[in-house]
């Protein structure tokens, strides 16, 4: 696929406080040396100490690795909540990261330790950048300062975040290039593009970076949102427009595209094709070490995310491992291209058609598959995780608002108000493991049953689906995907509940010989213990899938060890984080209490006919009503 699309370069994205440090210097070295790929290796500065970054820094060099996007990446959770306990003295706070604060200390201590060895790109927010869950000014006008000491500590290049509104980055690049202080005039400005997959990714990604959905766009994909596929077809109409027109406005410097894959290439393939951006296949001069030319052109790049790059008189990208100074690039092999009038129409079969033989071969044989994969995705597959990487056990709420929405609770009997308030759809309309502020429709259909479990035993519920036997795919509740389709959903359940509840009540019972064969179930705690029904680790259960002309079985959703262990880190992450919202000591110290005391479960039943919908909880609900030995 890389040598199809001929992106001009890659990048590889880097995890909050440096968690991925191997991988992603593994995957790095891959796209470098292997692939032969020119390689643009994210480094994050926040909650990491300098060491980390030599060591980030001297491995890339020994890779050849010469291209650095500086981000200061997640805010360092204590510098974030900023608390006062009770007696007025400054709340925990560790000093994780005493040397780098934002992405201009980075950028510093870049061209400080290693000169103009490498090309530094930086952040830019054609809408503004904003750390609140609910941005009040959210502004490029208050952002142009400190992008501008960016460009003048050292960085070469800018790369947007994403965005669907092409006028707002158009108007954003003609403010950069006719800034006052000429910083931007000649700098290469890559707008940032995120092919759309999925509705309710689109939905949650477009609110965790702030960035505005055009209500035309909004209304031509609201009444297919539950057809991933058209959505997904819609999307590549979209995205080839905002090309279109980004390419249409006159630029007096460089330009490229950078696409957010998700991991996901055969919509960015798509793309690529239907606007023309893939570059002619041709052999980069000996001579210069640049991965972009220095005339005018309009071309693409990818990244684990990629980049594909129009540029003109720009400073390089560098493609070698030997030290040079930087300079424009002197190559005039230059990446033109055309632009189609329209976007293709779908085939009868929902796809794109390709005019270009290897695109077609190659899209058609790409080992990833089609959708992202998200907490109740494939762990095999190379998309699972979230949409986007932000840090790991972040809440939906900033820490103000949590403590205005969640208050700071000291027994179980509080926390179970907020969940039993939420599930009944007062506030608070989300709980800190909601990630959507409103509840699932299917939701309300078992709701008796969750408030049930909830209030009886204090078992707080996260996750939760009723069971579907055949609906149709049109279905106002359940549907999703193409028309003319049948859709199916077992019963799941997952929720924290005391350990003392798991080993003297729900554990018996699951296993008792008139249940186990109808139920699956994963249990997690903070230290990493783990427990399951299954004795293959690779076992994976499929509980939302569906049937549809022409197409073979589709899943959406699945429950599997991986995912599931991966999420409880997060989970009861989220109980910490919570903590470190409380002002007062005694509520900290009570949900970190709660956090060491619950186990997280997840119960799968098996039993989903029609008429048969309610025996998962019927289970449940026995179990909740019993009394344990200290008659509780």
């Amino acid at each position: 696929m890389s040598r199809t699309l001929r992106p001009l370069f890659v990048n590889v994205t880097w995890g909050a406080g440096g968690c991925t440090f191997s991988s992603s210097l593994e995957l790095a070295e891959i796209c470098q040396r292997q692939l032969q790929l020119t390689t643009c290796l994210h480094l994050t500065c926040t909650n990491m100490k300098r060491k980390v970054v030599d060591e980030a820094l001297e491995e890339a060099k020994i890779m050849g690795i010469r291209n650095i996007l500086a981000l200061r990446g997640d805010p360092p959770r204590d510098e974030e909540y900023r608390l006062d306990t009770e007696d007025g003295q400054e709340g925990e706070r560790k000093e994780d990261n005493d040397n780098f604060v934002w992405a201009i200390d980075l950028v510093r201590y870049i061209r400080r330790k290693h000169g103009n060895f490498f090309c530094v790109g930086v952040a830019a927010y054609p809408e503004g950048h904003a750390d609140e869950s609910h941005p009040v000014d959210q502004s490029y006008d208050h952002d142009l300062p400190f992008l501008k000491e960016k460009v003048e500590a050292g960085a070469d290049f800018l790369v947007t975040q994403f965005f669907f509104d092409a006028y707002a980055y158009t108007r954003f690049e003609r403010a950069l290039r006719e800034h006052e202080s000429g910083a931007f005039r000649e700098i290469p400005i890559i707008p940032g593009l995120l092919p759309i997959q999925n509705y309710q990714i689109l939905k949650r990604t477009t609110k965790l970076a702030h960035c505005r959905i055009p209500p035309r766009l909004l209304e031509t994909l609201d009444p297919i949102k539950a057809d991933d596929e058209r959505v997904k077809q819609k999307g590549i109409n979209a995205l080839c427009e905002i090309i279109r027109e980004i390419q249409a406005t006159k630029s007096d410097g460089p330009r490229g595209f950078h696409f957010y894959t998700l991991n996901l290439e055969k919509v960015v393939g798509l793309i690529l094709e239907t606007s023309n951006l893939i570059p002619p296949e041709t052999i980069r001069p000996d001579t210069d070490e640049s991965a972009i030319d220095d005339s005018p052109v309009t071309t693409n790049g990818i990244d684990s995310t990629s980049t594909h790059i129009p540029h003109d008189d720009l400073q390089t990208l560098k493609l070698s491992s030997l030290p040079t100074s930087r300079r424009p690039s002197t190559t005039d092999d230059h990446l033109t291209t055309t632009h189609p009038s329209s976007s293709p129409s779908p085939t009868h079969n929902g796809t794109y058609p390709s005019t270009n033989p290897s695109i077609t071969t190659a899209l058609r044989e790409a080992t990833w598959d089609d959708y992202p994969n998200g907490r109740f995705g494939d762990a095999r597959s190379p998309a699972f995780g979230t949409p986007i990487s932000y840090s790991p056990s972040s809440l939906p709420l900033t820490p103000a608002r949590a403590r205005s929405a969640w208050g700071e609770p000291t027994s179980p009997n509080q926390v179970t108000s907020l969940f039993t308030s939420h599930l009944r759809g007062s506030p608070p309309s989300q709980l800190p493991w909601s990630d959507d502020p409103t509840l699932s429709p299917e939701t309300e259909l078992i709701r008796d049953h969750l408030v049930f479990l909830t209030e009886k035993r204090n078992w707080w519920t996260v996750a939760s689906q009723p069971a579907v036997d055949g609906l149709a795919s049109t279905h106002p509740i359940h549907g999703w995907g193409p028309a003319k389709g049948f859709v199916f959903q077992k019963p799941f359940v997952e929720f924290f509940l005391p350990l003392s509840d798991w080993n003297e009540l729900l554990r018996p019972h699951l296993t008792s010989p008139t249940v186990r064969d109808q139920v699956s179930y994963y249990v997690g705690h903070p230290s990493g213990a783990f427990e399951t029904s299954e004795s293959n680790p690779e076992a994976v259960h499929a509980v939302t899938w569906g049937s549809f002309l022409g197409k073979e079985i589709a899943t959406a959703t699945m429950v599997e060890e991986v995912s599931f262990k991966q999420w409880c880190e997060e989970a009861f992450g989220r109980w910490e984080e919570w903590a470190r919202c409380c002002r007062q000591k005694e509520a900290r110290d009570y949900l970190r209490r709660q956090r060491e005391e619950c186990v997280l479960v997840n119960v799968i039943g098996h039993v989903y006919r029609e008429g048969q919908g309610d025996w998962l909880w019927a289970v449940l609900r026995e179990v909740a009503a019993k009394e344990t030995r200290n008659g509780a």
